[in-house]
């Protein structure tokens, strides 16, 4: 595999680990970028641009990114936070008068990102013209009551997690929250990130698809444990529900679905706009940061920790951010981002001014640690020591 792009002296692991991938492990087409305070120390592509095609993957081809979406939108209630637009620790009904009733009176701001709302699930499924209309998921989880008390457990919300952001934020700002990151960040930091794909690049994405490659070490495996198996089999469990949110779940590739915001599932990202956007987070890039050393620490902190009602594993989470943990290997126990389901992976490891992106067009059946991506992660860590 012809591999392309830069490395900096000592990070030859990383292209090493890269080039490894599209022969053990099954890789079709992807993108690595690291950022080290503030600069590009990687940057590497190989592979064709869609799954299923020859087309050369270019420098700037991007992909649909998955829940790794979940941690780019995290930033905008981080910032109005910060701007002093929006209280944590506010009821979400503050805001969004609607959402009060059905036992969700004291349901928090934090307990959207820290997946403690008790809302992963809804009791009729969207359906994909549904879903792509803004206004469905947003009223359907107002309506939704909750499957535990707010604030008093912890479980993946998969899906209703997206709507539920993107209401506060148009409720807060009137943008809704692709609008806002185009406009406060994509835009003014020149990121190759979209939520919401403009007609004027779709030609840049590549097509999607699912691979099959040797199991993960780690994480939530192709072949879990039984109890995670049993939970996804059967049609009544939290995980089965939360991810069947949207039923039957739209055509990735469909450029309505991509042109379309939903904040849980469907950003669009270069690994370089990804990991460029992480950096932003912890430090300056081009005299531009987005957030200070406290949000830092705030977005970072554990909020949530142990089984996980959804995912039936263990899991941490901060403010929006998965942590560092057996569920989903970061840099180290600092790291803060979020993975996407089958591949994608977004990070920033404040102690050592590492951001990561990771992107690919070949789907596993991995939920939180892909063998690609944990490779690469390993690589990383490799040239630091």
């Amino acid at each position: 595999m012809d591999v392309n792009g830069t490395v900096a002296e000592g990070f030859e692991p990383v292209r090493e680990a890269f080039a490894r991938n599209f022969g053990t492990l099954g890789e079709r087409g992807a993108a690595v970028s690291v950022y080290r305070d503030g600069c590009k120390v990687v940057d590497l592509w190989a592979g064709t641009k869609d799954v299923d095609g020859t087309e050369p993957w270019q420098h700037g081809t991007a992909q649909v990114v998955r829940s790794a979406t979940k941690g780019v939108a995290a930033a905008v209630p981080l910032i109005l936070q910060q701007r002093g637009e929006l209280d944590l620790d506010a009821p979400l009904a503050a805001y969004w008068p609607e959402f009060k009733g059905q036992g969700k009176e004291r349901l928090l701001v934090r307990h959207v990102l820290n997946h403690r709302a008790g809302l992963p699930v809804l009791d009729r499924p969207l359906t994909p013209e549904e879903a792509l209309d803004p206004r469905h998921g947003p009223e359907a989880v107002a309506a939704q009551a909750p499957a535990w008390e707010p604030g008093t457990d912890h479980g993946y919300h998969a899906l209703t997690y997206g709507w539920l952001l993107d209401e506060l934020v148009r409720r807060v700002t009137g943008r809704r929250v692709g609008e806002w990151l185009a406009a406060e960040v994509a835009g003014p930091l020149g990121l190759d990130l979209w939520l919401g794909l403009p007609e004027s690049v779709a030609g840049r994405v590549g097509r999607t698809g699912r691979v099959d490659g040797p199991e993960p070490a780690g994480g939530l495996r192709s072949r879990p444990k039984r109890s995670v198996t049993a939970a996804y089999d059967d049609p009544g469990s939290l995980t089965r529900r939360a991810f069947a949110a949207i039923t039957p779940f739209p055509d990735q590739n469909d450029p309505a679905y991509l042109a379309a915001a939903l904040p849980a599932t469907n950003g669009i990202a270069t690994a370089d706009g990804l990991a460029r956007f992480y950096a932003t987070l912890i430090g300056q890039v081009d005299g531009v940061r987005l957030l200070d050393p406290a949000t830092v620490e705030r977005a970072r902190a554990e909020e949530s920790a142990g089984p996980d009602r959804v995912l039936v594993v263990n899991t941490r989470f901060g403010l929006g951010y998965m942590l560092h943990g057996t569920a989903s290997p970061l840099l180290g126990p600092g790291s803060f981002g979020h993975p996407g389901r089958g591949g994608a992976l977004g990070f920033a490891d404040p102690e050592s001014k590492i951001a990561f992106g990771y992107v690919t067009n070949g789907f596993r059946k991995t939920v939180t640690a892909d063998p690609r991506a944990q490779a690469l992660v390993r690589a990383v860590r490799s040239a630091l020591t």
